[in-house]
């Protein structure tokens, strides 16, 4: 389960410390450029140390984190927390994210009156 000598695959190691749900997921962060090691760039074979840091912009947070164990294959919660040292910023609470407008489904194009209150809300200005 432990794997301290052989090189560990970015990816693969933030898949098995449950940073992301799938591998996949894990490889197409690399490839969008949303993981960085060391403040590099990491493509999805890039391989990881003990000691390295580990940002990952998901699911609409950056997380944080260094590498504390190398781990190959995915494993339960409790052991992946010991995997790493979270040094992420705290998720900012429910309240602070903007209030977005609900229209009902089906209602159809809003009309001047409604884009003007959605510009209001916005506090856009009109031209």
């Amino acid at each position: 389960m432990v794997e301290d000598e052989s090189p560990v695959r970015v990816d693969s190691w933030i898949w098995s410390v449950r940073l992301t749900k799938t591998r996949s997921l894990a490889a197409a962060a690399c490839r969008a450029g949303h993981v960085r090691v060391n403040g590099e760039r990491a493509k999805p074979a890039q391989t990881l140390r003990p000691g390295d840091e580990v940002r990952l912009f998901h699911a609409g947070r950056e997380r944080v984190v260094v590498v504390s164990r190398l781990v190959r294959k995915r494993v339960g919660a409790p052991v992946a927390a010991e995997c790493f040292v979270d040094n992420s910023p705290p998720v900012p609470p429910r309240e602070v994210a903007a209030a977005v407008g609900v229209r009902d489904r089906g209602a159809g194009r809003p009309t001047k009156r409604d884009r003007r209150e959605i510009e209001r809300l916005r506090g856009v200005s009109g031209v």
